[in-house]
C-alpha cells in the first residue's frame, strides 16, 4: 500500500496536467478561431470586393492560413515596409560572413553619400544607423525630379544617387529615432556595394531561394501577374482609386530595399521561422540581435532593431513590421517566447481590421500561459 499511494497521486497528477493542457489547446483553438470569424466579418463589412489573407502560426507549426474575396493562398500583395526587414536581415548575414561590419562608416561602401546636405557637419553615418532610423535623415528625398520619386525599377540606384545630393538632417546620427525611407533605400545600396552584387540579386539569393519563397518578388513575373491582387487605394468615402497602384507596380523611384517587396502569406511564414531562428541563415547570437533594442528608448513601449519594430506590453515581446504602399496594407508580427505569429495581408488601405491592433491582441491571448 505504501507503494501504490505515491503512484495513485502520481498518476492524478498526471491526468490533472493533461486535462490543463487540452484544455489549453482548446482555448486557443477557440481564440483561433474567433479571430476568424472576425475577419470574415470585418471583410464582409468592408463591403468593397477586396483581397484578403492571412497566417497564424505556432513556431514552425500553421495553425490557420485562410483567403477572403477575391483572393486564394497563391495571391500576391505588395509587403510596403516589412521589405525593410529583409534589408536588416541581410546586413546582419554579410556581418556574419565577413562582409562587412555593421558599424562600418557607410561612405567605405559608397562614397556618394558625402553629396547629403550637410553631410560634413557631422559624424559619418554607419550602416547600424541606417537600419535603426538614426542616421538622423529626412523621411524622404527633398528632390522634385519626377524619376525620384517614380522611376523604373531599374533605374532605382541611379535615382537614389539624385536623391541623395537633395537629401538632409533632422538630428544629428545616432541621437534619436526617426522614420526614414530614404535611409533605407541607401542601406541596401550600400550592402550592395559591400558585397559587389546588386541588392535584388543578394536577397534572392541569401534569403528568398534558401527559404524557397518561390512566390516573392521585387518584380511580378508575366505568367505570375493573374495572381497579383488589384490594389485598390483611396477609401473608405473616398473614390476607390484602381490607377495608382497600377501605375507603381512600375514607377517605384528609388523605393527598393524600403517597400519594393511583393509576397504570399505562405512565403511569409518561412521568413518568420527564419528571424525565429528555425533556419540557418543567421546564427543564434544575430537572432538575439535582431530580437534587441538598438534604438535610444524615444517611444512609448515601442523601439527599433535592424528593421524590425519591438514592442512590449502586458507580458507580451513581439517583432514585426507594418506595411503600406497605394492600394495594399501588410502587417508581420511574432511573440519571440512563445513563438506565435501572425501574418496579415489585403489589397486595399483602409477597412474594419486594423492590422496593427488585430495582430497584437491575438498574440497577447495566444501567448497567455505559454
Amino acid at each position: 500500500m505504501k507503494r501504490i499511494l505515491p503512484l495513485a497521486v502520481a498518476l492524478i497528477i498526471s491526468s490533472c496536467n493533461t486535462q490543463k493542457e487540452e484544455n489549453q489547446i482548446q482555448t486557443k483553438n477557440d481564440i483561433i478561431e474567433n479571430f476568424i470569424e472576425l475577419v470574415e466579418s470585418d471583410v464582409k463589412d468592408d463591403n468593397i470586393d477586396g483581397s484578403f489573407s492571412f497566417a497564424i502560426i505556432h513556431k514552425d507549426s500553421i495553425l490557420a492560413l485562410k483567403s477572403y474575396g477575391n483572393a486564394d493562398n497563391n495571391t500576391i500583395f505588395r509587403i510596403g515596409s516589412i521589405s525593410k526587414s529583409f534589408a536588416g536581415f541581410l546586413m546582419l548575414q554579410l556581418q556574419q560572413e565577413g562582409i562587412l561590419d555593421i558599424n562600418d562608416p557607410v561612405e567605405k561602401y559608397l562614397p556618394e553619400i558625402k553629396s547629403l546636405v550637410d553631410y560634413d557637419k557631422y559624424s559619418p553615418i554607419t550602416l547600424k544607423q541606417l537600419a535603426t532610423h538614426t542616421s538622423g535623415l529626412d523621411r524622404e528625398s527633398r528632390s522634385r525630379d519626377e524619376n525620384v520619386r517614380f522611376g523604373k525599377i531599374d533605374e532605382w540606384e541611379n535615382n537614389l544617387i539624385k536623391a541623395i545630393s537633395e537629401t538632409s538632417f533632422r538630428s544629428k546620427p545616432g541621437e534619436r529615432f526617426g522614420y526614414s525611407n530614404v535611409g533605407f533605400a541607401i542601406l541596401g545600396l550600400t550592402l550592395s556595394k559591400a558585397a559587389d552584387k546588386p541588392y535584388i540579386e543578394l536577397v534572392q539569393e541569401k534569403i528568398f531561394r534558401p527559404l524557397k519563397m518561390n512566390n516573392t518578388y521585387f518584380q511580378v513575373p508575366e505568367d505570375q501577374k493573374e495572381n497579383l491582387a488589384n490594389g485598390m487605394a483611396g477609401g473608405p468615402t473616398a473614390e476607390l482609386n484602381f490607377e495608382r497602384p497600377k501605375n507603381e507596380h512600375k514607377e517605384v523611384g528609388y523605393r527598393i530595399p524600403n517597400g519594393g517587396i511583393y509576397s504570399t502569406p505562405s512565403d511569409m511564414i518561412k521568413f518568420m521561422k527564419a528571424c525565429m531562428g528555425y533556419y540557418d541563415l543567421l546564427n543564434e547570437n544575430n537572432i538575439t540581435l535582431l530580437q534587441t533594442t538598438q534604438t535610444p528608448t524615444t517611444r512609448l513601449r515601442s523601439n527599433y532593431s535592424f528593421g524590425f519594430d519591438l514592442y512590449s506590453d502586458q507580458g507580451i515581446n513581439t517583432v514585426g513590421h507594418a506595411g503600406s504602399n497605394a492600394g495594399y496594407t501588410a502587417h508581420f508580427e511574432y511573440e519571440k517566447d512563445s513563438e506565435y505569429g501572425v501574418i496579415l495581408m489585403r489589397n486595399y488601405n483602409f477597412g474594419n481590421t486594423n492590422l496593427d491592433l488585430r495582430s497584437n491582441s491575438l498574440l497577447r491571448k495566444l501567448s497567455i500561459g505559454e
